[in-house]
């Protein structure tokens, strides 16, 4: 096992490489100029020029980017030209809020989606079955932001049970940090929500037609321990794969969610910082959020030897 945890921790070095001069490059061709914009429209070109020698802007592309890869290489991520922070701190202080929500948005896709995914294979090919994928269909559909101003509009403008922005800290208490995030949640795990859910009812219908499964019916098993002992435990492989893959994507996808809702996290860094033209921040924090992508779907991986035992064999 360690030496599979080695292996795929080396396996990452090519991966954040070309994440990091992909990242680094397309910005780079993004219009702007990061001297013109923070010194503002009356700057004279003196001034700017002088202001882009001094950031390292003047020197060819390849060489900015050998000098920032050093740095990244040292555990450097570099300083925020607009806060006058490093990079890292910037990015941890963020980290909380979209944390807190993908946290909270998976938590709530897997409470609707597992059940919704088992009972539409019990019920394959039933009323049930096609209502609840019609409904898995309509979550895959409705974009994240159109959602969130729906739930705005009815909980929290019409009702007035929710806000419908800003942010509070989990030490201002647990329901106050959770009740500004449970209309961002909802939006964004909606879509996580509906794509689990089919995933489910795929795995387990595969699963409810092999043979050991009639063969644990025939012997008179009650249906619960034939369903969720026998049958889910063996569908879960594929089950954790998307549930990895949605946590990713809940992070990602976190941008237009925290900008709906006005929720200081990584997605209002990033758009902050692009807005900025503050490089620094945009390579250090999406960097970043490759490297939490590429551990949750080692840990995925660590997890399958958990759920069955043939997954730890094969790695020996």
């Amino acid at each position: 096992m360690k030496a599979y945890i080695i292996k795929r921790l080396l396996s990452m070095i090519p991966v954040l490489l070309i994440v990091a001069m992909f990242v680094f490059f397309l910005i780079h061709m993004i219009p702007g100029d990061p001297a013109a914009v923070m010194l503002g429209p009356e700057a004279t070109p003196e001034e700017v020029a002088a202001l882009r020698d001094n950031m390292g802007l003047n020197l060819p592309i390849y060489e900015q980017f050998f000098n920032w890869f050093t740095d990244v290489a040292r555990g450097n991520l570099g300083d925020s030209l607009y806060m006058n922070v490093p990079v890292m701190d910037a990015f941890v202080s963020h980290l909380g809020p979209t944390l807190s929500l993908a946290l909270l948005a998976q938590g709530f896709s897997i409470l609707i989606a597992i059940p919704i995914g088992v009972l539409a294979a019990r019920k394959r090919g039933t009323g049930v079955d096609r209502t609840f994928m019609i409904i898995a269909m309509l979550g895959m559909s409705i974009p994240s932001f159109l959602l969130a101003l729906l739930l705005m509009l009815v909980f929290g403008v019409r009702l007035n049970w929710l806000p419908v922005a800003g942010y509070s800290s989990l030490a201002e208490g647990v329901w106050q940090h959770v009740k500004f995030l449970i209309l961002p949640a909802i939006s964004l795990g909606a879509i996580q929500a509906a794509v689990i859910a089919r995933m489910t009812r795929s795995s387990m219908i595969d699963i409810l037609s092999m043979n050991f499964i009639k063969t644990a019916k025939a012997k008179g098993l009650k249906q619960k321990v034939v369903i969720y002992k026998h049958a889910f435990r063996n569908a879960l492989i594929p089950i954790l794969t998307i549930l990895g893959e949605t946590f990713g994507a809940l992070i990602t996808g976190a941008v237009v969610t925290e900008t709906v809702f006005n929720l200081p996290g990584l997605g209002q860094l990033v758009i902050n910082a692009i807005t900025r033209r503050d490089y620094a921040v945009i390579q250090g924090t999406i960097l970043m959020i490759a490297v939490t992508y590429l551990f949750l779907n080692l840990i995925i991986d660590l997890l399958y030897g958990l759920v069955d035992p043939r997954v730890r064999l094969s790695r020996k």
